[in-house]
């Protein structure tokens, strides 16, 4: 089985991001579809993970899609995230956005975003629109991932897959659009003379990093454009 190579909850924060959150009006439904439809121009936070891929030999790439859920909560948006089973191969017990692999049978990564959530976690796409995606990006692992973003309409019940989902959270998304909760870190792993960097966004007992982290940055960097 596939194990971190090391503990995200020991490394330092070498600095904290800093940006000021977003404006509410950049939070409300109606501006997010617009911006998504008419991206100004911004630029992509440099892809760590790419570069520490490039180190990796022997990785095949595989495609992958995810669905970045932004939840229409009466007091305010939320993003969705999912507690992965500790005992999975992939990611064991890290905080994911619900998503996996591309199937041969899927027409497209949006496709793959939205039958994975179904599969996932019960989340019917009756409920999701799709207002936009991300860069690809790619992990440390060799999964070459497409962040779709979609708004999710309550009410709406969910079936988490208990042999892939450990718990089904939500994070307010005023918490996530603030520079001053996203941490960066730093850490040298045995036997590498490289370093890996990523970032983390804790939020009460929940610590979200590494990939799911950056998609959120690259959010982060896209509606402050």
């Amino acid at each position: 089985m596939a194990r971190p190579l090391f503990d995200p909850l020991t490394v330092p924060v070498d600095f904290v991001g800093g940006e000021a959150p977003l404006a509410a009006e950049r939070l409300d439904s109606n501006w997010l579809r617009a911006r998504l439809a008419n991206q100004l121009p911004w630029t992509v936070e440099d892809d760590e993970e790419r570069h520490w891929r490039q180190l990796q030999m022997g990785y095949p790439v595989r495609e992958a899609a995810v669905l970045m859920p932004i939840v229409q909560r009466a007091s305010g948006p939320t993003m969705l995230f999912t507690q992965r089973d500790p005992d999975l191969t992939d990611h064991p017990g890290q905080i994911s956005f619900p998503g996996g692999r591309v199937e041969e049978y899927d027409a497209s990564p949006i496709e793959t975003a939205l039958r994975e959530t179904e599969e996932e976690i019960g989340l019917a796409r009756k409920h999701i629109e799709i207002i936009g995606q991300l860069p690809l990006y790619h992990t440390g692992t060799g999964y070459c991932v497409t962040p779709t973003i979609g708004l999710v309409m309550p009410p709406f019940d969910l079936q988490p897959d208990v042999r892939e989902v450990a718990e089904v959270f939500e994070v307010p998304l005023t918490f996530l659009m603030d520079g001053s909760h996203h941490q960066h870190h730093t850490v040298r792993l045995p036997g590498q003379t490289a370093r890996r960097t990523f970032y983390s966004m804790p939020y009460q007992h929940h610590f979200i990093w590494g990939a799911t982290a950056a998609m959120i940055r690259n959010l982060f960097h896209l509606l402050r454009s």
